[in-house]
């Protein structure tokens, strides 16, 4: 890995390029998300069918477009005891999170003759986007169903690939645990437009979340409006802060741990103290030849990871402040000490014994986090993505007399006349 200082030359412009690795979709891409974006809109099914052919391998049909529960249950009997197991209390304590998130409708009487409050219902139908084929991220299911159905959403619909009719069981399986009401053979963005306008057999939704390809995050952002989406994730990044205490290989494997999702993600460590930053460095290449997914870590690692010799705490805890990590781990002695000082940061991850992954699958957080410096202004997925808020107005006759020469005076700076008199005429 790359060392640096703060005081570099070359700083700025080093790690600039870093911040920005993703930045930009590409013309072409945007196109083509476009184009496949208004087919579906213009064909409904007839266009899933075709691009599934050509994308996914996958002829589909009106009848086989949607996994059937004997497909669930045939997938199911690949899945292992201890694999259910884990992902049961996985489930149980996302859930066990998320409904301390949960907020009641309330009303406000502190006034005699106006009543206030705020309605809080859930989400009618929200779409989840799951990585499919071999790839196994029940992780993701889990983290995106669970929430939904904490919150009360009546229907969840999961869009997941399965090129050439492959799925990994333990999608599925994760599937049933969250209470996955339909799920859909389908990926790519389109996948992302069928969820987002309906078609003759896929329901249209209010909220799509989940992670997928850059095609899928330019369809969500593409679609943002026509629905609600979760928010627009680049790739994955970590942050380490470190004092000089703590195991080198435990850093360098939390580093790798990032490194490993794919050759765009970030992996940076700040430390006060050279010892280890060097320690971690060799660490790093060890561990390196021994990963099964060796050669995109390494391009990861090359390409965007990073050792930073800060002179102390707080210039690393000023750096993580600026960047606003996806995830942050503390990797000093006293977490809870520089915890205040925190301001920007999707997860945090306290002390030696909290390596990132912990939150990736079983915490009980969220593990979908916003990335590329939104985290000065995105927070987690949460149960606040699936419901949503009604204002509640009630003025009795006193009330509005009593607050009625105001509003109408308001109203007439603003030149609105019949907002004025809506008021003025039950005035008199």
């Amino acid at each position: 890995m790359r060392m640096l200082k703060f005081s570099d030359d070359n700083f700025n412009a080093e790690f600039r390029r870093i911040e920005q690795r993703a930045e930009a979709v590409p013309v072409q891409i945007e196109t083509t998300v476009k184009s496949i974006i208004s087919d579906v809109r213009q064909r409904g099914d007839a266009a899933l069918f075709e691009l599934t052919a050509k994308f996914d391998r996958l002829e589909l049909t009106a009848e086989t477009i949607e996994v059937t529960a004997a497909e669930i249950d045939a997938a199911l009997a690949e899945v292992s005891a201890e694999s259910m197991s884990a992902l049961q209390l996985a489930a149980e304590r996302i859930a066990d999170f998320h409904a301390k998130q949960k907020q009641e409708t309330w009303l406000s009487t502190d006034e005699d003759d106006v009543l206030l409050g705020q309605l809080v219902r859930p989400l009618d139908r929200v779409g989840i986007y799951v990585p499919g084929g071999k790839a196994s991220y029940p992780s993701s299911v889990l983290m995106n169903a669970v929430p939904a159905k904490v919150a009360g959403v009546e229907e969840v619909i999961m869009v997941v690939p399965m090129p050439g009719g492959e799925i990994n069981p333990h999608v599925l399986a994760a599937a049933r645990i969250a209470g996955v009401d339909r799920i859909f053979k389908l990926g790519g963005a389109q996948a992302i437009a069928a969820l987002a306008y309906g078609t003759e057999s896929v329901p249209r939704v209010d909220k799509i979340t989940g992670p997928g390809n850059i095609y899928v995050a330019t369809a969500k952002q593409l679609v943002f409006g026509q629905v609600d989406i979760d928010m627009i994730a680049g790739p994955s990044e970590i942050l380490v802060i470190n004092d000089g205490s703590g195991n080198a290989a435990h850093i360098a494997a939390d580093l790798l741990s990032q490194a490993e999702h794919d050759e765009l993600a970030s992996s940076v460590l700040v430390t006060s103290c050279a010892a280890m930053a060097t320690a971690v460095q060799i660490e790093v290449e060890r561990q390196l030849k021994e990963l099964s997914r060796e050669t995109i870590a390494r391009q990861s690692i090359d390409d965007y990871g990073a050792i930073i010799l800060a002179q102390d705490l707080d210039e690393a805890i000023a750096f993580s402040n600026r960047i606003a990590p996806e995830h942050l781990e503390l990797a000093v002695d006293n977490p809870f000490s520089i915890l205040p000082q925190i301001r920007h940061a999707g997860a945090i991850f306290m002390g030696h014994h909290t390596p990132e992954a912990a939150g990736d699958y079983l915490a009980g957080p969220n593990h979908t986090l916003p990335t590329g410096g939104t985290a000065r202004f995105f927070s987690p997925l949460s149960l606040d993505d699936f419901v949503k808020k009604s204002s509640i107005v009630s003025f009795s006759q006193s009330g509005l007399q009593r607050l009625g020469k105001e509003i109408v005076h308001i109203a007439e700076l603003e030149g609105l006349e019949a907002h004025a008199k809506s008021v003025s005429i039950r005035l008199k």
